[in-house]
């Protein structure tokens, strides 16, 4: 059944797709944008939601978020992930295959699929693996993959450390139009690090991943772009060199975009300091200057896109040793508050800007439907508070995950609506 007829009156409507600011109202109907304008006339029957001094933005899109389930359901759920992407006002995430079983099939494709729509709490797209089980020796059947609903392919979790499956996977996705999405690390420079490699993992006596590892996979992966034409996605760049290489492959005209994270634009290695597991992640935490430099690169569009890499863990699983502790951190429903606070808030990015890199380019990055407000676009639409004031407490999380390095954080601004295909399916409780 198709939704009532929702107006959204009297926000501020930022659409970047159509160099849109303006106090409008917006219309749904039947799950997709009618119009937007002043005073308009809600339709019989039609629910009304008042929006001044609020934001209304063309929903909120992360390419990178790690599910867990099948296989990983004591770390987060299909329904309990989707849930905090609502929470954070996403309404569409890309689902990585490094589950159990792994995403290298139309079966398991078509699960996924069939789980978020039971779930109804936001749009999720398939991503399959590039590698069958993620072993990097054969390809997968991409063709299948795609026609089952997969919407780009990538081994996250692990490296494609085979430059030949690598410019095959490339030359092969071309023909369904995806992008081939890589987590950029040589395993050969890196594989015993548990942190940034530098003088804070020599203080700690921790094993490093150097930069090096980054950088040598990335130019890789820029090389074989170039060789094959292909789209290529890079995940999680978090080096002053790897941005510095994307920039100069995207002037030469090579078909790549790529993606920032919260946690590197905020933190470097010294949140590790006291051996905090919530500050593990892979990529590690860099420096101060590869954090200015993937902000700078997310500033001048070098990195087209914020991604969380959100990567939820049991709370027994990330109080081991630092050592033995699993790589990863939440962020679905902290990324925009991040974002707000730190960067739009003083100065440092535009609110059009922001919503470009959560929005607009990361679906022409995937070529998943959205991040435009414009008649007859699908009716997913994030309603921000910036002035809501809140503090990150990882036990009010929907998500099952707690690993956040952001604990006690004061934000401010915040998603209190979340509307998918026309459907409220997140509200944020009045603020006490």
């Amino acid at each position: 059944m198709s939704p009532r007829p929702l107006l959204l009156k009297g926000g501020r409507v930022i659409d970047p797709e159509r160099e849109l600011d303006e106090v409008l109202d917006l219309l749904l109907v039947e799950g997709k944008v009618a119009r937007s304008g002043r005073d308009l006339t809600a339709p019989e029957g039609a629910k009304i939601e008042e929006c001044r001094d609020l934001l209304v933005v063309p929903g909120l899109i992360d390419v990178h978020v790690h599910l867990r389930e099948p296989g990983g359901e004591h770390k987060e759920t299909i329904a309990t992930g989707t849930r905090a992407a609502a929470a954070g006002g996403f309404t569409a995430v890309c689902a990585m295959p490094n589950t159990d079983p792994v995403i290298d099939s139309p079966a398991t494709v078509g699960f996924v699929s069939a789980a978020a729509r039971e779930a109804g709490h936001c749009r999720v797209y398939p991503v399959g693996a590039i590698s069958i089980g993620q072993r990097g020796e054969q390809l997968t059947e991409i063709g299948e993959l795609v026609q089952a609903g997969a919407v780009a392919i990538t081994d996250d979790g692990h490296s494609v450390m085979d430059s030949g499956l690598m410019r095959r996977a490339l030359e092969y996705a071309q023909a369904f139009d995806i992008p081939v999405a890589d987590h950029p690390e040589d395993l050969s420079l890196s594989r015993d690090g548990v942190m940034n490699e530098g003088l804070v993992s020599a203080r700690l006596g921790l094993p490093g991943k150097p930069n090096a590892s980054e950088d040598v996979h990335i130019a890789r992966d820029l090389l074989v772009a170039e060789l094959t034409g292909g789209r290529l996605h890079l995940q999680h760049v978090s080096t002053r060199l790897g941005v510095e290489a994307i920039r100069s492959a995207k002037a030469r005209g090579v078909r790549v975009t790529a993606e920032a994270a919260p946690h590197h634009l905020l933190l470097t290695d010294e949140a590790v300091g006291g051996y905090r597991t919530d500050a593990k992640m892979n990529p590690p935490l860099r420096t101060e200057s590869d954090r200015e430099a993937v902000v700078n690169g997310l500033l001048d569009g070098t990195l087209d896109t914020l991604a969380t890499d959100h990567a939820p863990h049991h709370y027994e699983e990330k109080e081991q040793a630092f050592a033995d502790a699993p790589f990863g951190v939440v962020g679905l429903e902290t990324a925009l508050g991040l974002m707000l606070t730190h960067f739009v808030e003083p100065g440092r990015m535009s609110l059009r800007t922001l919503i470009e890199r959560m929005s607009v380019q990361p679906a022409q990055a995937f070529g998943i439907p959205g991040g435009t407000l414009v008649e007859g676009s699908p009716g997913d639409v994030t309603v921000i508070d910036p002035s809501r004031e809140w503090t990150v407490d990882p036990d009010a999380f929907r998500s099952r995950g707690r690993n956040t390095p952001f604990t006690g954080w004061a934000l401010r601004g915040r998603a209190v609506l979340t509307v998918v295909g026309g459907r409220i399916t997140h509200r944020e409780p009045e603020a006490d």
